[in-house]
């Protein structure tokens, strides 16, 4: 159960996060709607975000976390914060070159990530501009990830969960109460980006302190553990990094039709949610989790952990990628269609998200599934699913993009992750790491009908409902909250009728959270 507690914790603080990060787009859609600076932002806010969970979240977490968690584990603390140290020397000196070079380099570097800008001076100006204001984000959040590490494998997971909401409260106050008053919308929110950033490394090095964890900052030397993290990193940028690859591509596609990339970066904001409360936090606990446990010789419990974090991320993650599918356009005119964002742009971004919804469980396995690997320091094999996934997408989204349009990118992107999941399963499989148990067998199947029962009765109910959910905010949203609570109700119900869930893990897990919240922090 000390995985679900984790996993409630995570998941818990993400939540928060995502819901503020709803409030934060939907303020940005009424502010930016989807025009040129629209456009030009949200290619500048994506590309130090891909950057980062390609080289800081995602090769550099595949990486760190396991050979910290091993010495911490086999050595103790000091010679852990040893290898802290000479990690962090290292990792800023590097990324402050890239940062700087990406800096310097941007106007090439448009021309390759967003082409279609080419044609459009005024934009294209704004984009990189806007781009150079943002990209210093990519430094600070290198180092946040560092410390979130450390704090993970120290089962301190609070912290590096809630650092995203600074950036989303950041967000709402330029949105709110800068915007209005200076007027110049993009450069504002470019600034409050690298700003966010800032304040987030403080948090994390505050939390680190308290934690007694205080890093000093050596001169950059590769040393053993340095060499060690930086032959894992190299594969490690592709495996861990794929969804960021696929949505990099994606915006290089989009970016040749005119409000492409707003509308999937709209989509992209809301089938996130699912992934991050729970492929991403899953993934968070499951990896410290499984390299301290292998570790200690337990090969059946790190099964054990496999299949139950398959478990609640199928029994949490089939019924959200069904309700994006069933109802996408009420969920985003209710979000979004407001001031500068219309109907046209409403269709167009449920197109998109319902091609996403498609993958939502194959993204979610995926991060459940690196972890196995990345807990045996092997980046190898997920760094080759994550090449056949990428190629895969490249090819149906230019194919796609070119039969049907923008949601075309959407839904290669899905069927790419569906690819890679499936070879990460097979090879994991293969190697005796993962053997699907009777619990796991029994349960699915039972997630699967409770999921079709759930998804008929919202898209139902959403018909009926279609005079509210198109008459406003004040009767849009509470309609939309009844249409969600219903699904919940129904499916939760179904589960626990059929025997997809038993109510006693969840009361098991409830007091088990409620003597968590009430001891040491």
């Amino acid at each position: 159960m000390a995985l679900l507690r984790h996993f409630a914790t995570v998941g818990g603080l993400t939540g928060i996060s995502r819901l503020l990060g709803f409030a934060r787009d939907v303020l940005m859609a009424a502010v930016l709607g989807t025009g040129p600076v629209a456009d030009a932002f949200f290619v500048a806010f994506r590309l130090p975000n891909v950057f980062r969970r390609l080289v800081a979240e995602g090769a550099f977490n595949a990486a760190f976390v396991p050979v910290f968690a091993r010495t911490l584990e086999a050595d103790g603390r000091p010679p852990a914060c040893r290898l802290a140290e000479e990690v962090l020397a290292v990792l800023l000196a590097a990324v402050a070159a890239l940062t700087l070079a990406a800096v310097a380099g941007m106007p090439w570097l448009m021309q390759v990530l967003a082409p279609g800008f080419a044609d459009d001076p005024a934009k294209f100006d704004t984009a990189v501009l806007l781009t150079r204001l943002t990209f210093p984000y990519l430094l600070f959040m290198a180092l946040v990830m560092l410390y979130g590490g450390i704090l993970n494998s120290l089962y301190r997971y609070a912290a590096f969960a809630a650092a995203p909401i600074v950036l989303n409260v950041c967000f709402l106050v330029a949105l709110a109460a800068v915007v209005p008053v200076v007027g110049d919308a993009g450069p504002v929110l470019a600034w409050t980006v690298t700003l966010a950033g800032i304040a987030q490394f403080v948090l994390l090095v505050a939390v680190c302190h308290r934690a007694g964890i205080r890093l000093h900052l050596p001169l950059p030397r590769v040393t053993e553990g340095v060499r060690r993290t930086l032959r894992l990193m190299g594969p490690g940028v592709l495996s861990a990094g794929a969804l960021q690859l696929n949505l990099l591509v994606g915006t290089m596609i989009a970016s040749l039709q005119a409000g492409a990339v707003s509308y999937l970066y709209y989509a992209d904001r809301v089938y996130q949610l699912p992934l991050g409360l729970i492929g991403i936090a899953l993934g968070v606990v499951l990896l410290p989790d499984l390299s301290r446990t292998l570790r200690a010789g337990d090969a059946e419990g790190a099964r054990d952990r496999l299949n139950r974090g398959l478990e609640l991320a199928m029994l949490l993650g089939l019924p959200a990628a069904a309700a994006l599918i069933a109802v996408p356009t009420p969920i985003v005119g209710v979000l979004f269609e407001r001031g500068a964002f219309a109907g046209e742009a409403t269709q167009a971004t449920a197109a998109a998200l319902m091609a996403f919804a498609v993958g939502v469980p194959a993204f979610i396995g995926v991060k459940i599934l690196q972890p196995a690997f990345f807990a045996r320091e092997d980046t190898m094999s997920p760094f080759k699913a994550a090449a056949a996934g990428s190629a895969t997408n490249i090819a149906l989204a230019i194919g796609l993009f070119s039969a049907i349009g923008h949601e075309g990118i959407a839904l290669a992107t899905a069927l790419a992750s569906w690819l890679e999941s499936a070879l990460l399963a097979a090879w994991l499989y293969r190697a005796g790491h993962l053997r699907p148990d009777a619990r796991l067998k029994a349960r699915l199947p039972r997630m699967l009908l409770a999921t079709l029962g759930m998804a008929g009765t919202v898209s139902g109910a959403a018909s009926l409902l279609a005079p509210l959910l198109t008459a406003g905010p004040a009767r849009a949203v509470p309609a939309l909250a009844a249409l969600v609570l219903a699904g919940m109700a129904v499916y939760g119900g179904l589960a626990l009728a059929l025997g997809a869930a038993r109510m006693g893990e969840l009361r098991g897990l409830l007091r088990r959270r409620a003597a968590a919240d009430t001891g040491p922090a």
